[in-house]
């Protein structure tokens, strides 16, 4: 668990990690989360009564207007869990609750890559796809909780892969760091011995490939090359549906560099209406780590605001 003190221009004043221990239950996930912010605030020099607010942001399936985890498939044997009641309850200041990757988006919309917009569109490229939308300054949870799931929108479906969550053609069963590996595992065992990637095929990892693609590995390169369109065809799918002033691309991945930026806005370029592709601005994240609690920060200070109106 990742948290800090962010203040009302979004500087984080403190940055601490601890560690989950899912596996330990729920009672013990929610002490361990006030423990984050304890921990974060102590950090920053401040005592708890100088908290204006908290935001909490979680992975997994969710009631986002309840404030509950509903079953997290990477945080078992948690099931409905009242994170925002709990937290609300423990420190007494107003609580806000959100999807991780709709609080990333948050915070870059806040002060990252997208502080001078009105709206973008996040991917987060990791282990999995994340997904979040702000538009004219709102997030986009949906009537469901679960609105922006730009991981799961299909790309393919003549010849579908299998994602992680169980069904086919999805863009994280291409793109995530995972799916990468996986693909280029697969044209590793059709190869012949010829590529480099054979030297590390027992441990590959997203960054070998994209680091054999850069020192001219063919089949790496290949591999990177259909990563960069599978993402495309991601931004040019949110580009048609909301139309954002910006598309941007945080997580692990993107420490690929600029070249596949490039490769990414090349593709989309010959996919997208020509009004949104001269429109839409196509960039990398430029918080990092802390995008998710500064962003889970910039949802508590729109609750503040929410309050201090009504």
């Amino acid at each position: 668990m990742k948290g800090g003190v962010v203040d009302d221009t979004g500087r984080a004043l403190s940055g601490v990690s601890l560690p989950t221990e899912a596996s330990r239950g729920q009672e013990f996930g929610l002490e361990r989360m006030c423990e984050t912010i304890r921990v974060a605030t102590r950090a920053a020099g401040l005592g708890m009564e100088q908290i204006a607010a908290i935001g909490v942001a979680t992975p997994g399936t969710m009631d986002i207007h309840a404030g509950i985890i509903l079953d997290p498939p990477n945080l078992k044997p948690w099931q409905n869990v009242p994170v925002r009641d709990h937290i609300h309850g423990v420190f007494k200041v107003p609580t806000a609750f959100q999807n991780d990757a709709n609080a990333a988006a948050c915070g870059e919309a806040w002060v990252g890559a997208g502080r001078n917009t009105r709206s973008l569109v996040l991917f987060t490229l990791g282990t999995g796809i994340g997904g979040g939308v702000v538009l004219d300054g709102q997030v986009l949870t949906g009537a469901h909780s679960h609105g922006a799931e730009l991981g799961h929108v299909k790309i393919e479906m003549t010849q579908p892969r299998r994602c992680g969550c169980g069904r086919w053609g999805c863009l994280e069963a291409y793109a995530s760091a995972i799916s990468v590996v996986k693909r280029a595992q697969e044209a590793l065992a059709r190869d012949g011995g010829v590529s480099s990637l054979h030297r590390e095929r027992e441990e590959l990892s997203a960054r070998a490939i994209f680091d054999h693609a850069a020192q001219g590995d063919g089949l790496a390169a290949q591999i990177v090359e259909e990563t960069a369109y599978y993402l495309a065809v991601g931004a040019t799918n949110a580009m048609h549906s909301f139309d954002p002033d910006m598309v941007v691309y945080g997580g692990g991945m993107i420490a690929a560099g600029p070249a596949f930026l490039g490769r990414i806005r090349y593709h989309v370029s010959e996919m997208a209406f020509p009004v949104l592709v001269e429109k839409t601005e196509i960039r990398y994240a430029e918080l990092g780590s802390d995008a998710g609690f500064i962003g889970a920060a910039a949802c508590a200070r729109h609750l503040l605001r929410q309050l201090s109106r009504s």
